[in-house]
């Protein structure tokens, strides 16, 4: 029997009960959203609900579907990006989990057809697509040098790091890690579980090994720790504004020793980045890489081809400059030039 809709004297129905349908039964039971797919609508609607409370004045609780009209939706998203400054992608983003609740809304309410077709019928924003920003390998080995190791969390930040590196993990796997997804042995490993609930097991370095292994024997002497491979210093997962503080400490600490370092915007992404590009460097295939990083479509690991100049260099050295003459065969051994005289 479908649930009764709370209406308001205009009988819009609240937006407060249907945000709580749209998430604990459409994202999370009918669906089975990841976490990360929950947490990245929720962080939506907690800018939606606060800047319809700016704007329009009305307390979170006592919005109504007119108020989610696409004029106020355009308004937001034209606020995300004037005023805090995000890219259009994280635009489009956010138009993605409008939309997803939306298309529920008008399902479970009739006359609220008209506010979800216009809703839906903003357009997605084309951007530019920019080559993918990477570090090189000196720039990578001064990160990992900056760390001070006599300290607690010079010790977590250079293994967190590490590992980073090591496997081109997504921030939200590496908050998330447990030590118990890290299996040491005869050929270590860890286990990430990804977008769209894909696990995958990524390879360890000896040097990586060793790293966490005398990280995790620090950890379970303190119970306050749990079972994360990566706690704050309360003995909390880390979060990932956490994870970009303290990359952004360690990059201040590095760039005396690497000045190139201060021209670049260095992310917990770039250095996922990083690992594709140094895996393709490598020599390494494109479907190799994919299998790596977790991607689901061949398509995002393309990207890293793109960029990848060294390559394109290569295959440079192989055409004869614009302006000079073809090189022509020549035999170089006798019996060669009696074959190619027949």
């Amino acid at each position: 029997m479908a649930k009764k809709l709370a209406l308001t004297e205009s009988n819009a129905p609240l937006v407060g009960p249907l945000l709580q349908t749209f998430f604990l039964d459409h994202l999370t039971r009918q669906k089975r959203a990841s976490p990360q797919t929950i947490h990245g609508y929720r962080d939506t609607f907690r800018l939606l609900v606060h800047f319809l409370q700016t704007t329009i004045g009305k307390e979170p609780a006592r919005l109504v579907m007119t108020d989610l009209d696409a004029s106020a939706v355009l308004q937001f998203l034209e606020y995300l990006e004037e005023h805090r400054h995000n890219q259009v992608q994280s635009r489009n983003v956010r138009l993605a989990a409008i939309r997803s609740f939306t298309r529920m809304v008008a399902l479970h309410d009739p006359a609220s057809v008209g506010i979800a077709t216009r809703v839906l019928a903003i357009p997605v924003k084309r951007s530019n697509k920019r080559l993918v920003g990477y570090l090189t390998r000196p720039e990578m080995d001064a990160l990992l040098a900056a760390h001070d190791l006599q300290h607690w969390t010079g010790r977590r930040d250079h293994a967190l790091l590490l590992t980073l590196y090591n496997t081109g993990a997504r921030v939200s796997e590496m908050t998330t890690l447990q030590r118990t997804h890290v299996t040491f042995g005869l050929k270590p490993f860890v286990q990430f579980t990804g977008k769209g609930r894909k696990e995958r097991a990524v390879p360890l370095w000896p040097t990586t090994t060793r790293t966490l292994q005398a990280w995790f024997k620090e950890l379970a002497a303190d119970p306050r720790h749990g079972t994360m491979a990566f706690p704050n210093a309360r003995g909390k997962p880390l979060t990932r504004d956490g994870v970009h503080y303290l990359l952004e400490e360690c990059v201040a600490r590095a760039i005396a020793h690497c000045p190139s370092l201060a021209t670049k915007r260095i992310s917990p992404h770039v250095l996922r980045h990083t690992v594709a590009m140094h895996l393709l460097q490598a020599g390494v295939d494109l479907s190799v890489i994919a299998l790596w990083l977790g991607h689901e479509s061949m398509q995002t690991t393309h990207g890293y081809l793109e960029a990848d100049l060294a390559t394109k260099e290569h295959v440079l050295e192989k055409i004869t400059p614009a302006g000079q003459p073809v090189k022509r065969f020549t035999a170089d051994d006798t019996l060669l030039h009696f074959l190619a005289t027949l």
